[in-house]
């Protein structure tokens, strides 16, 4: 007989807009997977079907934009719901959940993203049953084209750092061809660890310059990439899992939107 799982909590990201879903004004996370007369509208939420692949356990929900319509789609799976007062990051994202994870009894925690529904039940499954081994996995991917990805530093096993794009683009050829496996953005951890050092990165925020109409602002945000570099600093084991490109794929264009839809209704066809 196939193990049970024991029940893991989970925080998944759903504050964003998509401020490059053009004619789109909602939460991407409620774009729908089964277009109707439209990408923009059908059925099934990308956030939905999120919630469904998790494993058995508390789930909270980070809410800003448009929250009272996540949580109208959502309440059937009786979530807490976590308000994140300003977007400053996937890292300030996580901090906002703090009192979420302080309250669950449990010793895994998966951190996931609204807008990848097609990642399968297996692969989070995959991520936890992993943590026997490490303190923290990255759900990663090798594609084709390395784009402006962030991509995964690693020494055997092990993921040393996560580099952004603007960094590992200024890195000789050789060093850069090293670099195989980009960061899908989900990550399992073991919940006393991850509560550490979610502390330190509290204390490590980032200005980030951004336009706001037409002129450049300073703002402090958080990136939850830094756990790992701050883990695997401090001699903990930070791992990876590898899936393919396509079930990882994020909603953050119309485009996008129209491949996830198209790659769902295959998978069910």
């Amino acid at each position: 007989m196939p193990r049970t799982l024991s029940k893991v909590a989970s925080v998944v990201f759903a504050a964003g807009k998509g401020s490059r879903m053009t004619g789109y004004d909602g939460n991407k996370t409620l774009l729908p997977l089964i277009a109707g007369s439209s990408p923009y509208q059908g059925k099934k939420p990308l956030l939905v079907e999120v919630l469904e692949n998790l494993p058995a356990g508390p789930k909270g929900i980070v809410v800003h934009h448009y929250a009272e319509e996540v949580e109208k789609a959502t309440k059937p799976f009786n979530p807490r719901y976590i308000s994140q007062p300003r977007t400053n990051g996937t890292g300030g994202a996580l901090l906002a959940a703090r009192g979420f994870l302080d309250s669950v009894d449990l010793d895994s925690v998966i951190i996931t993203m609204g807008d990848v529904p097609l990642i399968r039940s297996t692969t989070y499954e995959k991520l936890v049953e992993r943590l026997r081994s490490h303190e923290l996995l990255v759900l990663a991917f090798e594609p084709p084209d390395k784009a402006q990805y962030g991509l995964l530093e690693v020494n055997g096993d092990r993921v040393v750092r996560i580099v952004e794009w603007k960094y590992w683009s200024a890195y000789p050829l050789e060093r850069q061809k090293a670099l195989h496996y980009c960061n899908a953005g989900v990550y399992a951890a073991r919940r006393p660890v991850l509560l550490e050092y979610m502390t330190h990165l509290a204390a490590r925020p980032h200005l980030v310059q951004k336009q706001w109409g037409d002129k450049q602002i300073s703002i402090e945000e958080f990136f939850l990439t830094d756990l790992v570099e701050l883990m695997s600093q401090n001699g903990l084991s930070v791992g990876m899992v590898i899936a393919d490109q396509d079930e990882v794929t994020g909603v953050d264009t119309p485009e996008a939107l129209r491949y996830v839809q198209q790659q769902y209704g295959a998978r069910w066809s």
